[in-house]
């Protein structure tokens, strides 16, 4: 009989970590469910009831619990905290990026079927944050990016106008002008936007219009299924669609085993948001962020100390923006905000540059 080899002092640590993020995974699981109703709940549940197999793999290794645990990482706690404060879609988009960063790939102690639960997880946990991401309106998204447009576009404003060398009261005019004009034509254009979208959306979505001479359709010889082919159907799916759509006419059962069109409708309508909403959430976070680099000058600072405080604000809030976006892309956060900050400072730069030009050939 072939000896198992004692595990090391090593091994043991590395499971005993593995124990701990396991449990701190299945609690964050628990926590969102608690929050959730219905397919989502039961998902979560099946999702700790999983990291719960695991769990118990790494109790057996260990032979039983150890007498001390390590604590659990930053980011298991991180998202510990979010979900008993939130439950958001914040803390799926986290654990999705979580689970695409398993150990246990090249780990010869995990097994191959739990290197499998993993990778099947993420894409689980990817489709659950995906539900949330969809059920975001554009209200929502126009808060995010008019608030981040308004950081921009205005900092690079000012930075502009102060490197000509024009007085302090004249930069401040020159925000608050900024922030006016940008905020008014980031309400109107999210307004057009939108309401464009749910137009087009009501003119293209599939109508009612032909119900009610179904029961007069000939069941061989019709053209419903042609109808169904326009919506990307095959001729032969088509045409059995059609024929089970007029046998329920022709036995007084209007019901259908299929979708009705308006609820698709409404389904896409709810994804674009509403029209006046977004213009004034657009209005309303392209002010807020528009607000920011003004906000030395408004306070009554002036020349270079002005000038750093409102690119420690703006820096600040360029990185959250651009990690709350990364978050609702499923992308790494910190990368997307620091590529945020450098595209929001790229631009503040190149009109600091070209104000002090124009400050030169003024003078």
């Amino acid at each position: 009989m072939q000896t198992i080899p004692e595990p090391t002092a090593k091994e043991r640590k590395r499971w005993a970590r593995y124990l701990v993020e396991e449990r701190a995974e299945a609690h964050v699981y628990r926590t969102l469910a608690q929050r959730r109703e219905g397919e989502e709940r039961e998902i979560l549940l099946a999702l700790a009831e999983a990291e719960g197999r695991h769990e118990r793999h790494w109790l057996t290794l260990l032979g039983g619990e150890p007498a001390k645990l390590p604590s659990p990482g930053l980011e298991s706690r991180i998202l510990s905290v979010m979900a008993k404060r939130f439950g958001s879609i914040f803390v799926l988009a986290l654990a999705q990026n979580a689970e695409d960063r398993s150990p246990y790939d090249d780990d010869p102690s995990a097994t191959s079927a739990m290197v499998a639960d993993e990778k099947i997880h993420r894409e689980v946990v990817r489709g659950l944050a995906a539900r949330g991401r969809r059920r975001l309106s554009g209200t929502f998204r126009a808060a995010v990016f008019g608030a981040n447009d308004g950081l921009v576009s205005n900092l690079a404003l000012v930075m502009g106008i102060g490197a000509t060398g024009v007085a302090p009261q004249f930069v401040l005019f020159s925000g608050i002008a900024g922030l006016l004009a940008g905020a008014l034509s980031m309400g109107a254009g999210e307004y057009v936007s939108v309401r464009s979208q749910r137009e087009l959306l009501d003119a293209t979505a599939p109508s009612n219009y032909g119900d009610e001479v179904l029961p007069d359709l000939d069941l061989d010889a019709n053209e419903l299924a042609l109808v169904y082919r326009t919506r990307g159907f095959g001729a032969e799916e088509a045409q059995k669609m059609a024929r089970e759509i007029i046998q329920a006419a022709h036995s007084a059962d209007r019901s259908s085993p299929y979708r009705r069109p308006d609820e698709v409708a409404a389904e896409e309508h709810e994804v674009v948001g509403g029209a006046f909403g977004a213009a004034v959430s657009s209005f309303l976070f392209f002010a807020s962020g528009a607000i920011i680099p003004v906000l030395p000058w408004l306070l009554g600072l002036q020349g270079a100390v002005a000038v750093v405080i409102a690119l420690v604000l703006v820096g600040l809030a360029l990185v959250a923006t651009g990690a709350m976006v990364g978050l609702l892309s499923g992308a790494p956060p910190l990368r997307r905000g620091l590529r945020q900050l450098a595209i929001g400072f790229g631009a503040a730069a190149i009109t600091y540059v070209l104000g002090l030009l124009f400050g030169v050939s003024a003078g």
